[in-house]
């Protein structure tokens, strides 16, 4: 029975204290995270230069970020910079700077990419990158782009990167789960 009391302890204490940690690692301005999650916010109200501005802050501090990257590639599009969009997306594709697969990162990637290519006049290749981001995460949609549905020389809008969780939030998670199961079905003596 005491078991049980410590583990909700800890599991109760752990929530409290995960999302704290975690928010004081991302709000400090030397943070890549800080400026990463800022960009989104100001790409998401339409603010694209200054995202752009807000995203070359987090490159600088780290180079080796493919979220950062993506969305480089994503804004870059948005003001459009084609060809660095296109450059800031082979970041991620080609030289997978973090050496980890991310297939929301990289089906991101991809899709601006295909935007680039699109706006450039290179439809195949625009073709081929949306149905590369389709197969990584097969929410995004594929344009059909001899229908009409999507007209060459205009501005594409790419889809925005899913955000990663912190991994403190997802560890207090598990340990709930495993504290519920654990309470629910004491071990037999």
């Amino acid at each position: 029975m005491h078991f049980r009391i410590f583990t909700l302890t800890v599991v109760a204490v752990l929530m409290v204290v995960s999302p704290v940690l975690a928010a004081e690692e991302i709000n400090t301005t030397d943070s890549a995270w800080y400026w990463y999650d800022n960009a989104v916010d100001l790409a998401n109200a339409g603010q694209f230069s200054k995202a752009l501005q807000a995203n070359e802050k987090a490159l600088a501090i780290n180079q080796n970020f493919p979220l950062a990257w993506a969305n480089e590639a994503g804004i870059l599009v948005q003001v459009g910079r084609y060809d660095d969009a296109i450059r800031a997306a082979d970041t991620v594709l080609l030289n997978n700077v973090s050496g980890l697969p991310m297939k929301n990162t990289f089906a991101a990637a991809y899709y601006s990419k295909g935007d680039a290519l699109l706006a450039l006049g290179n439809v195949s290749g625009a073709q081929d990158s949306y149905r590369k981001a389709n197969e990584l995460d097969p929410s995004l949609p594929v344009p059909d782009i001899l229908s009409g549905s999507v007209i060459p020389g205009t501005t594409p809008v790419p889809t925005t990167a899913r955000t990663p969780l912190s991994p403190m939030p997802v560890l207090g998670g598990i340990l709930v789960v495993l504290a519920c199961v654990r309470f629910l079905n004491p071990a037999k003596k």
